[in-house]
């Protein structure tokens, strides 16, 4: 009725043919043409996975500016990204089921969508390969997230200032920008207020900086190139951030040139105060007011404001409160680098061993601020209202200091030279420089258009 064909080298195709359909060299010519039709589809194949290997495995860094000869992996973590709703958080009912694990952080829920921040490399990322490297020559670029009174002028000269380079930033006198470009080409390596001025805004937070910073560095050097993006921050201790703040404004400062963007548009808060500032206000009043950006201003600035709707939240409090400190804590998480003002030398040797990069001056660590002058002046009950309002940087900060020295921790145990390099850090025979600057007693420039 039939019978049975095999071509050599397949070994388990089977066509039946009728017997009387070909004589037997008709068979033997169809038997021949599949023979060379496998050979060439099976050489089309062996080529195009060839190309897939190298491509992923060996093509140079700055070509593939994404990979960095490392498997960076898209897993369902959170820290992965930024978390957004799947519908606009203004649609959503007042109240919202949220499951948090032990830390205060997101777990895996159908109501939230995880998004990835375009070219952005995490802490998971970094330290998945112990050969990684922050490559200034290729596209790697420092996005630095400033948050009010942490320190962070301080930290941003010190970037711009004094750090050990092939090609330092090149500062000139009477300026408050420094060119921070790669060693061959006029690209930026830094994102930040003294190199690229505040091109996301006016202290920029995490929402405005991360759907900002590509398109502004596009702006400036091009289209077509893909860059590997690393946020940094400070975080400070709650209550002396805010009552920094406090004498700051009370001195005259206002940060009018903040946009506040988010969700495509930028929010209309209202003053606290009439007229040009809010120069002399008292601790009483600094508190009272309803709409002062200072009460848990670091979760705020490090949340993904879009999941709350951004300034015209429909949610409840408690509920607004929940999502934006679990969303701090994730993109705190996220960041490659974060430091403590509290503990400049732990900040110092972080970043040094975490980018490759070494400063040639020691961080100073000032204890002596104004802000602990106005906190031992304080009574019990004002102390009290000041921990009030700022319950959700106070738990974010517990958060941050347990990690920032977990992280240190492992630097320290994979660091053969640790004590050495631990107490000399700063000392380089190369260079000597070094940076003054007192955080509290300086009004912070507060223009974007320099």
């Amino acid at each position: 009725m039939g019978r049975r064909l095999s071509a050599e080298g397949v070994s388990d195709l089977t066509i039946l043919v009728p017997d009387d359909l070909f004589d037997k060299s008709g068979t033997m010519e169809s038997r021949t043409r599949r023979i060379r039709l496998r050979i060439f589809v099976g050489l089309c194949l062996f080529l195009a996975l060839t190309g897939i290997v190298y491509l992923g495995y060996f093509c140079p860094d700055h070509v593939c500016a994404l990979t960095n000869r490392q498997d960076i992996k898209e897993s369902g973590r959170i820290p992965e990204g930024s978390l957004s709703f799947g519908a606009p958080a203004a649609a959503l009912s007042s109240s919202v089921s949220i499951e948090l694990d032990k830390n205060g952080l997101f777990s895996l829920h159908p109501a939230f969508k995880l998004q990835s921040i375009q070219g952005s490399l995490g802490y998971d990322d970094i330290f998945a390969n112990d050969t990684f490297q922050f490559d200034i020559n290729a596209h790697d670029v420092m996005v630095f997230l400033h948050i009010q009174k942490t320190g962070g002028t301080l930290f941003g000269k010190h970037l711009v200032r004094d750090l050990d380079l092939q090609r330092p930033c090149s500062c000139q006198r009477r300026r408050k920008r420094c060119l921070c470009f790669r060693p061959h080409r006029s690209e930026n390596w830094l994102f930040s207020r003294y190199s690229t001025g505040w091109k996301c805004g006016l202290h920029a937070d995490w929402t405005e900086l991360t759907s900002c910073v590509d398109s502004e560095l596009n702006k400036i050097e091009g289209e077509g190139i893909k860059r590997r993006y690393f946020y940094i921050t400070i975080i400070r201790d709650p209550v002396a951030r805010y009552l920094s703040e406090f004498r700051h404004v009370q001195r005259g400062a206002t940060w009018r040139g903040a946009r506040h963007w988010c969700g495509g548009t930028q929010a209309n808060i209202p003053q606290c105060y009439n007229g040009l500032s809010w120069q002399g206000v008292s601790l009483e009043q600094f508190m009272a007011c309803p709409y002062n950006l200072a009460s848990n201003r670091q979760t705020r600035m490090l949340a993904d404001l879009s999941i709350v709707g951004c300034y015209n939240s429909t949610l409840s409090s408690l509920d607004r409160d929940r999502l934006m400190l679990a969303s701090a804590k994730h993109n705190l998480q996220f960041m490659p680098f974060f430091m403590l003002t509290e503990f400049q030398k732990v900040g110092q040797y972080s970043f040094e061993e975490t980018f490759g990069m070494r400063f040639a001056v020691a961080f100073e660590q000032h204890n002596a601020t104004l802000s602990a002058a106005t906190m031992a002046t304080l009574k019990p009950e004002q102390l009290d209202a000041v921990r009030k309002l700022n319950k959700l940087d106070l738990e974010l900060y517990e958060f941050a200091k347990k990690l920032a020295f977990q992280r240190f921790r492992k630097l320290k145990d994979r660091d053969p030279y640790f004590v050495q390099r631990f107490q000399h850090l700063g000392e380089l025979p190369s260079r000597q420089s070094a940076t003054e600057f007192n955080w509290d007693s300086v009004i912070e420039d507060t223009t974007d258009n320099e």
